[in-house]
């Protein structure tokens, strides 16, 4: 019973009314439709407009603080249901967000603004800065928000594959490298000089590598002639400006952030276990020519091998026959050890830690941080870590009205420690003289080396490089009149790195234990000094105007001048006192001779150079627009260098771009509600290269050295000197001419905005080697300018963002570029070899032969040499004098197992001819190893404090050739051979005494042909006969990497404000985490070409892939302002 008190009319008293149980349920049913259209409301009509009147379409209309929300139509129409006290809310990008009350009315129509900030967006570019919309050069931007909370230790690493035409490629790892830049391809053929991007941080030379990441505001890359060229002949092949974070005006805020992360190998190298090493060497020994009974191995070694992995011995040599020192243990060693396993970690430990503080009022502003970073390295054997510690400091004051002074300091060190012996031989020789067999300890658990010691980097010595680097940077501007200002800066930078390496004695130890120095290895210790000074002025005007009826006009002119000094001084001693104490004043001078087989004395080896240049340089530019229509870039710039000789010093440098906004025009009124930009721009301009190799290359230099002759004079070795290579003086500036067309647009109120640009780059007159010269003169050619390049390509950049009526933004960036390059002019290959630069033909072409297959059966081999000997037949009229060599340039004993070539020329010979383009045999283009269509795929979303963000990196095509016995194996001979597991997949039929002897099955389906240790012919060095650069092996080095995978959430405001906290984010971010390639396995595509890269190293060794590995790094972290 429901019982309501209500007064009635005219009685003062009040009056029980009971209702039954029908009228309770009416009751009830209107009390729920109250509710329901409370909550419902009314159906709302209307439209959203810009303030021209033009439709706002695709955009979410949201009432207030609940989740309904609609999208307005292609007319800008939307229909949502909403109370008559709601609010709605439209949030569009390019446009403030737009509150409107309904206020009970059925239409309601919302009019949003410009949102100025996102129009007028500038973007740094050379002294000085330009509306985003105003460019007409090529010019890739990216901010602090894509390089945030990345787990990378540099920079560098975080832009790849953010801006298109940005190619940033890691071939190593390892802390003490750092990845290579370029933009738009291969800018000079690098016979003297380079083609790398100039790197300006806040306008003054700086390394992208060193620099704290966190205080990057925004990253532009000039990559065109005509915006590039106001800084002349540094900047040939493009400029990296960085602009790093400035104090505000308002309140001081503090922001403390960290990440701590684990790093684990990409991808590592593994080698086989040491009875499938033992067994695959045997295989290849037997399947070497003329060889039918010896073995690498022994059957007792194998026995021993065995019974060590079976657990039935612990030792891992065998007694000495004679004496007390281990023997021959490359031979009879029994380990078992995956020296990668030992070698390197599965897991390292980093952390980072930066505080900034920020800050100002109306008259000073400042912005100061702090970074600490500790990065633990993947090796395993001694300790090898980097410490990076940095401060800035930034400055900014108003002193008068018309006078503002800026400074700036920024300290950075770096200090890097790894053992001695860590070189291009861990990289060369980890498993071609690290054989499974051999162990790390001996059976008395003593540190044991054979060949290539693992007991050095555990005992022989530490190398410490301590690395400063300290720029401060000095600015006046001065405002007499409104808009021309005039500027004056001064950029000072001193880098110093201290270095110190030692090596100390290792020693085997005996049956007994007792150490054995039996190389009479000499100690010593190393101490170098780097020191460089820079200096760089300018001085410029700038004066812009409006005149008539919206004619803008720009100007600028001004003046730099840079200087640079190096000097390098260092000093070795020998002979340590003691190994605890390697120093200088602590040796005795005393080394191992082992022509005399005595101590000799060898006095102290000092070095040192001391070197410097300069330029100076004279710059004018000059904007035009008309009312954002049509716009002119001029610019010109005349430079001098002291690297070249007085009358050859000097070169003027002009550059022009135009530009045309369509749709600023009346006529596209009608058609902005779709396409609100679109924009096309052309650019021309001309440049010249003066970063020459060599300091001063058109004078001969003398090289001293002392202590370094091969022979004694009264028991000191002497001093020798280098006779000097040949010069011309004649050199000069290499020139750089390019093109470039582009477009930007911007659909949907700039949901998708986008360009494109097209360009060809020519570099003429380029240092190349000259004609070849009799050999008698004893000189090597000099380089002169003979030689001309012509790069071509395109980049396209896509981008999506949008937010749904629940709250949820997303974006969506697409990137992909392209370049080729052309050798137009090579003088010094006369005879057309295809083994050097061939004009008219691209870069990075592959020659090899065409593979038919592995012969499965002896008996089809013979019929392919029998096919070889048709084709002499049909060729000469006869057949050959021997049946069955048509492959015999390659190699001999064909049989199965061994490659089938095709006879491409059908002459029965199978052989590379004169190897020249005439006459190339049987070999074409197989492959071209540039890598081609870099892509980044940057996904991001956003709701309700979480947001998360997946970004994909790669490379659609790439071949290469990788020649090395890391992807081979078995190779020449044992000493230059390798066993990782996937060589295990040999071919091996039924007369393989593997097979026969029970120890691996037969497998004639195989990816690698039978193992040898074959020597071939002619082609590839002296590869075996299978190894011949061929289409059955070359590799396809396409990849596409998640890069990057992250998700954060930002705790609400409503929780953190009573903490005096303004911000805190937590998150967890994930790099390299999966790669997708069909590349072989035990290959990285990012450094397929890395490891030894000392190109005086053994051709079998050369560029082999066996890098220190990339990492995948998973972190997680805080970022807290107050």
């Amino acid at each position: 019973m429901i019982t309501l008190h209500c007064p009635l009319t005219g009685d003062k008293h009040q009056q029980t009314i009971t209702m039954n149980h029908k009228t309770r349920l009416i009751a009830s049913a209107i009390f729920l439709l109250a509710a329901v259209i409370n909550a419902n409301g009314q159906t709302v009509k209307g439209k959203v407009t810009d303030t021209h009147g033009e439709s706002v379409i695709s955009t979410p209309v949201q009432v207030k603080g609940t989740s309904i929300g609609e999208m307005t139509d292609l007319d800008g129409n939307f229909s949502i249901k909403a109370g008559p006290d709601d609010i709605l809310t439209v949030t569009a990008i390019g446009y403030k967000t737009a509150e409107e009350p309904v206020r009970g009315r059925a239409v309601v129509n919302i009019v949003l603004e410009d949102d100025v900030e996102t129009l007028e967006e500038v973007v740094v570019v050379g002294y000085g800065v330009q509306k985003r919309v105003n460019l007409t050069g090529a010019v890739g931007i990216t901010d602090a928000k894509a390089l945030e909370t990345r787990p990378v230790s540099n920079a560098t690493s975080a832009l790849q594959g953010l801006v298109p035409g940005l190619q940033i490629t890691s071939r190593s790892g390892s802390m003490e490298k750092t990845p290579s830049m370029n933009i738009r391809g291969t800018a000079t053929i690098g016979e003297g000089t380079s083609g790398n991007p100039l790197v300006l941080i806040d306008g003054m030379e700086g390394d992208l590598n060193t620099i704290n990441p966190q205080d990057i505001e925004s990253v532009s890359v000039l990559k065109d002639a005509a915006s590039a060229s106001i800084y002349g002949s540094r900047a040939p092949f493009g400029v990296i400006l960085v602009t790093t974070k400035s104090g505000k005006e308002g309140k001081v805020q503090i922001n403390y952030n960290n990440n701590f992360r684990w790093g684990s190998p990409t991808v590592k190298m593994h080698q086989m276990d040491s009875w499938s090493f033992a067994n695959y060497y045997n295989e290849a020994k037997r399947n070497t020519s003329n060889n039918m009974t010896e073995t690498v191995f022994t059957e007792e070694t194998l026995s021993r091998i065995l019974a060590y992995q079976q657990g039935e011995i612990d030792t891992v040599f065998p007694l000495p026959t004679s004496g007390t020192q281990w023997q021959d243990t490359f031979h009879t060693a029994n380990a078992n050890t995956d020296w990668y396993d030992v070698f390197f970690k599965d897991w390292n430990f980093s952390h980072e830690h930066n505080l900034s503080a920020s800050g100002g009022n109306g008259k000073v502003t400042f912005y100061t941080s702090l970074n600490y970073m500790l990065q633990e390295g993947l090796l395993n054997l001694g300790r090898e870590d980097m410490r990076r510690y940095s401060a800035t400091g930034k400055l900014n004051a108003k002193l008068t009205d018309h006078i503002n002074l800026g400074y700036s300091m920024r300290f950075i060190r770096e200090d890097y420690t790894k053992p001695s012996a860590m070189n291009d031989g861990l990289y060369e020789n980890l498993a071609r003289q690290n054989w499974p067999n051999l162990p790390l300890y001996d059976n008395n658990g003593n540190p044991y080396s054979d060949v290539w010691p693992g007991r050095d980097f555990l005992q022989g010595g530490t190398y410490e490089k301590v690395t400063d680097n300290i720029y401060q940077q000095l600015s006046l501007s001065i405002e007499p009149i409104k808009n021309w200002v005039t500027t004056l800066e001064f950029n000072y930078k001193i880098k110093s790195a201290d270095t110190k390496s030692s090596t100390l004695k290792t020693y085997n130890c005996d049956i007994y234990g007792n150490p054995v120095d039996k190389d009479k290895a000499t100690t010593s210790v190393t101490e170098a000094r780097y020191l460089e000074n820079y200096l760089n002025g300018n001085l410029r005007m700038n004066y812009s105007f409006t005149a008539g009826d919206g004619h803008n006009l720009a100007f600028m002119a001004g003046a730099q001048v840079e200087n640079l000094m190096q000097k390098q001084t260092g000093i070795t001693a020998y002979g340590l006192v003691s190994d605890a104490l390697p120093e200088i004043d602590l040796t005795t001078g005393l080394i191992w001779d082992s022509a005399s087989s005595s101590w000799v004395k060898k006095d102290l080896s000092p070095y040192g150079n001391r070197n410097s240049w300069a330029t100076a340089g004279f710059f004018g530019r000059i904007n035009y627009d008309w009312k954002g229509r049509y716009l002119v870039e001029g610019n010109i710039r005349y430079d001098g260098t002291s690297r070249y000789r007085d009358n050859l010093r000097w070169n003027l440098y002009p550059s022009i771009s135009l530009g045309w906004n369509i749709a600023n025009e009346d006529f596209w009124t009608p058609y902005r509600r779709y396409m609100d930009l679109w924009k096309l721009r052309a650019s021309y301009g001309s440049l010249g290269n003066q970063n020459t190799n060599g300091w001063y290359p058109t004078y001969s230099t003398f090289a001293p050295s002392t202590n370094s002759g091969s022979w004694l004079q009264n028991g000191v070795k002497t001093t020798t000197i280098g006779v000097p290579a040949a010069i011309t003086t004649e050199l000069t500036w290499e020139k750089v001419r390019s093109w470039n067309v582009g477009m930007d647009f911007g659909l949907f109120n700039n949901r998708l905005t986008g360009s494109f640009d097209y360009y060809t780059r020519y570099t003429i007159d380029m240092m190349g080697a000259s004609l070849e010269l009799p050999s008698i003169l004893g000189y090597t050619t000099p380089k002169t300018n003979n030689t001309d390049l012509m790069t071509y390509g395109w980049e396209l950049e896509l981008e999506w963002k949008d937010q749904l009526s629940c709250g949820l933004f997303y974006g969506l960036k697409f990137l992909l570029s392209d370049s080729q390059t052309i050798v137009t002019k090579y003088p010094s290959n006369t005879t057309g070899s295809i083994r050097q630069y061939i004009p008219g033909r691209k870069l990075g072409e592959i020659w090899g032969y065409e593979t038919i297959g592995i012969a499965k059966s002896q008996e089809e081999m013979d019929a392919h040499l029998d096919r070889l000997d048709q084709n002499f037949l049909e060729a000469n009229g006869y057949y050959p004098s021997e049946l069955r060599q048509g492959q015999s340039a390659l190699g001999s004993g064909w049989g199965a197992g061994d490659i089938m070539y095709k006879d491409l020329n059908g002459d029965g010979h199978i052989s590379t001819g004169d190897d020249t383009i005439d006459n190339h045999g049987d070999l074409k283009v197989i492959g071209n190893s540039t890598p081609r269509y870099h892509f980044g795929i940057d996904l991001n979303l956003a709701w309700k404090g979480i947001d998360f963000r997946m970004f994909f990196q790669g490379i659609m095509k790439r071949d290469y050739w990788q020649s090395s016995s890391y992807f081979w194996g078995a190779n020449t001979e044992p000493e230059w051979s390798a066993a990782l597991v996937q060589h295990l997949d040999f071919y091996r039929d039924e007369n393989s005494k593997l097979v026969q002897d029970g120890i691996m099955d037969i497998n004639t389906d195989a990816y690698y042909p039978r193992p040898s240790f074959d020597r071939g012919g002619e082609g590839n060095g002296s590869s075996g006969r299978n190894h011949q650069v061929q289409t059955r092996y070359l590799q396809n080095a396409a990849y596409i990497r998640l890069k990057n995978l992250q998700i954060g959430y930002t705790l609400p405001e409503k929780w953190t404000k009573p903490a005096k906290i303004e911000r805190l984010r937590t998150y967890f971010s994930a790099e390299n985490i999966w790669t997708g390639t069909s590349l072989a396995s035990m290959f990285d595509p990012e450094t397929i070409d890395g490891g030894n890269n000392n190109t005086e190293k053994d051709w079998r060794t050369y560029n082999n892939g066996n890098a220190y590995p990339l990492s995948i790094q998973l972190s997680f972290g805080i970022s807290i302002t107050f």
